[in-house]
C-alpha cells in the first residue's frame, strides 16, 4: 500500500464517485432530452439545470436557427442545450484542450448534424481577434475570478461579432452586478440562483 492513499473501498474512493456525480449534466428538452454526459474535471462550473431552464424559457420562441457562440464552453452545456432545441450551428470555445476534446468525442457519439459545431482550443479573447462573423446568440459564462463580462462584451461589439438583434447572455457572481455594458444594449431578462446571477441582453 502507497503511503497516503486511502484503500481502494475507502473514503477516497466515495469522494472520487461523488465528484463525478457532481460533473454530471443533462440535456433538458429538445432531440436530445434526457442525455446525460460527463465533463472531465479540472474546476469546470457549469450552467445549472434550474437556470438553464430558465434561460431556455426565454429563449424558446425565437431559438430555431440561430448561430450561436458558446465563448467560454467548458462543460459545453449552454451550446449543447441550443443545438438540441434546434439552433443552426454553434461554436464551442475554451483553451482547455481537455474541455474540448470532451466535447468533440461527445458531439460525434450524439449524432451531431455534420457542420452544426465547430470546436476551437483558444482563449476567448483570442477567438474574438479573428474575422467577425455575426452571431444571433451568444453565452458568456467565464470563470467569476476572472471578471471578464465588460472587457469581453466591448470586443464582441467592436470587432463585429453581433448581428442585428442578437441576444447576449451573460452569468456573473450575484454580488458582483454588471457594470461597463456596451451603449445600446437592452436588458431584457435577469434572475439569480444561489450566488449567481443571470441576464438576457439584446444588441440593437
Amino acid at each position: 500500500m502507497r503511503v497516503g492513499r486511502n484503500p481502494p473501498d475507502g473514503p477516497g474512493r466515495l469522494a472520487r464517485a461523488r465528484g463525478a456525480q457532481a460533473r454530471r449534466l443533462r440535456i433538458i428538452a429538445g432531440r436530445w432530452r434526457g442525455r446525460r454526459w460527463q465533463f472531465p474535471d479540472g474546476g469546470i462550473r457549469p450552467t445549472g439545470d434550474r437556470v438553464r431552464e430558465t434561460l431556455f424559457n426565454w429563449l424558446q420562441p425565437t431559438i430555431s436557427g440561430r448561430r450561436c457562440l458558446d465563448l467560454y464552453a467548458g462543460s459545453g452545456a449552454l451550446g449543447l442545450e441550443a443545438l438540441s432545441r434546434g439552433a443552426a450551428h454553434c461554436v464551442f470555445v475554451d483553451q482547455d484542450a481537455v474541455a474540448i476534446g470532451a466535447l468533440s468525442e461527445l458531439l460525434r457519439d450524439w449524432g451531431a448534424d455534420p457542420g452544426s459545431a465547430q470546436l476551437e482550443h483558444c482563449s476567448a479573447t483570442q477567438f474574438l481577434a479573428r474575422p467577425a462573423q455575426p452571431l444571433d446568440l451568444v453565452f458568456l459564462d467565464p470563470p467569476f475570478a476572472e471578471s471578464a463580462l465588460a472587457a469581453t462584451a466591448t470586443q464582441l461589439e467592436t470587432r463585429g461579432w453581433l448581428a442585428p438583434g442578437c441576444l447576449i447572455y451573460l452569468e456573473h457572481p450575484r454580488d458582483a452586478g454588471l457594470e461597463g455594458m456596451p451603449p445600446g444594449w437592452q436588458p431584457l431578462r435577469s434572475g439569480t440562483a444561489g450566488a449567481v446571477g443571470y441576464d438576457l441582453y439584446e444588441h440593437p
